[in-house]
């Protein structure tokens, strides 16, 4: 860097406040004085050679130009704002020393050796001798890197704000409405036209009016409120589930002055929990139902079977009936209640337990018709009836007509009056010779499900031609037990 002129201090009053006494008379170079600013600064000669330049310059051009030989500015390259190149030729500078007039607040881009880009203001300004001839300039350049930052950023946050799903708004603490985003709009129903200056308890209900003073008391002390759900009224008056985040907004003093919200509505996630909770609770009833059935088959198993082989056997068997009924009664989920409905019918259950015992007889005719009128069964009546159709089909299988080729059963449904009865006969298989129920497994079922759970009476009567059994129960039970 070349020499600068020095300021003297020929008299103390020349410079009101100045750190020299009269006994520390000196000199201040004016290099020393520019090199101190923080500000990027250099000066040019007449035909705009660079003569001097202090650090903060260098620092911000990336380079160290050459005294006396680089010209009007020392950063590698330029640009104008929209990216187009700019000659250093035609730079504010330039320009400033061709017009000899200062030539200030015009915005530019120096580019670093290392591809890295600084927006900066200049403020260019010539100087002239005292014969009133040119003598070169001075440039004072503004770093813009940080303000660029900022819009960049503000722009983001604008764009986000605007853009956003979610309701976006900002209250003072007094609670008046300052900014309402388009989410806001459609959340709430409101306009940004009517809920800017309103008060923000305009969009919460009468008996939720204590939240608000809660919530501007944890803002005004700096606190955050996360995912907080709570609900909300719209413009139609109408009510919504929200999740709301709340954050304070500080000036730069970092007081307090206002609140930002965001609302997020939630209701389907509320409504798809609803039903994950029905769900569940279906599902633990029903396994805790089929606990208990289980249990029951193997109570009740015991007591007619002679070896531990027969006893798996039937109850292996009767378990896999369970299984096949179980199956029919996959849910159908109704968007109108928001549940799971465990429903079949009866033919069709009929027909699912039956199924492994009905092949086709001598006749070509199916051994197992089922007849009549049907119905809706749900819930426990399901696995209820089950067993008592695998116990009718399994002492057909063993003793009666599905135990000879020729053997059919023929089950009748028919509803008489408030009762629905189910018949069943078989014909065609050997000469039936018992007379009463006993006490096997099927008698006790009958006894524990048609009479107790239902209300209804079983009778089974031995015709010479095979079994027959009649089965009544109250038709409205059939769907709520």
């Amino acid at each position: 860097m070349i020499s600068l002129p020095i300021f003297e201090n020929e008299r103390d009053d020349l410079v009101p406040g100045s750190q020299y006494s009269g006994s520390q008379r000196g000199a201040v170079a004016v290099e020393h004085v520019l090199e101190a600013l923080p500000e990027p600064i250099y000066m040019t000669d007449a035909n705009g050679r660079i003569t001097f330049y202090n650090s903060a310059a260098a620092a911000m051009w990336g380079v160290h130009p050459e005294i006396g030989k680089s010209e009007f500015c020392g950063s590698w390259k330029l640009y104008w704002p929209d990216g187009r190149p700019l000659p250093h030729d035609e730079c504010p500078m330039a320009v400033a020393l061709k017009e000899k007039r200062a030539n200030r607040g015009l915005e530019a881009v120096a580019e670093r050796p290392d591809g890295t880009r600084v927006p900066f203001l200049a403020y260019p300004t010539p100087l002239f001798d005292d014969a009133g001839n040119l003598a070169g300039a001075v440039n004072m350049l503004v770093d813009l890197t940080d303000r660029a930052i900022a819009d960049e950023a503000e722009q983001r946050y604008a764009a986000i704000f605007a853009s956003s799903d979610d309701a976006i708004l900002a209250k003072d603490l007094d609670g008046t409405i300052i900014s309402w985003n388009r989410g806001a709009e459609r959340l709430f129903g409101y306009t940004a036209a009517e809920a800017i200056g309103k008060q923000v308890a305009m969009l919460i209900p009468q008996e939720r009016h204590d939240e608000e003073p809660a919530i501007l008391g944890r803002i005004r002390r700096g606190e955050r409120i996360d995912h907080y759900e709570t609900i909300r009224r719209r413009k139609d008056g109408s009510l919504i589930e929200i999740s709301l985040s709340v954050s304070p907004i500080r000036d730069r003093e970092g007081r307090v002055i206002g609140a930002a919200k965001i609302a997020r509505d939630i209701t389907e996630r509320k409504r798809a929990e609803q039903q994950q909770n029905l769900l569940i609770g279906e599902m633990n009833h029903r396994v805790k139902n089929l606990f208990t059935v289980a249990s029951s088959v193997v109570s009740l198993s015991a007591r007619s079977a002679e070896t531990t082989t027969e006893l798996a056997t039937v109850v292996r068997d009767r378990l896999n009936a369970l299984a096949r009924a179980h199956a029919l009664t996959i849910p159908n989920f109704s968007e109108a209640s928001g549940s799971a409905e465990y429903t079949t019918t009866l033919h069709e259950l009929i027909r699912t337990i039956l199924a492994p015992y009905d092949g086709v007889s001598n006749g070509h005719k199916p051994r197992a018709r089922v007849m009549g009128a049907d119905v809706l069964i749900s819930g426990s009546v399901v696995t209820s009836f089950a067993l008592l159709l695998h116990e009718f089909a399994t002492n057909a299988a063993k003793y009666g007509a599905l135990s000879v080729p020729e053997g059919v059963v023929d089950i009748s449904c028919q509803e008489d009056g408030t009762q629905f009865v189910l018949t069943w006969a078989e014909r065609g298989g050997p000469t039936v010779d018992q007379k009463t129920d006993g006490d096997g497994f099927g008698t006790l079922l009958g006894k524990a499900t048609v009479e107790s759970q239902f209300g209804g009476q079983i009778v089974r009567r031995w015709h010479p031609e095979g079994l027959s059994i009649r089965l009544s129960v109250a038709r409205e039970r059939l769907s709520t037990i």
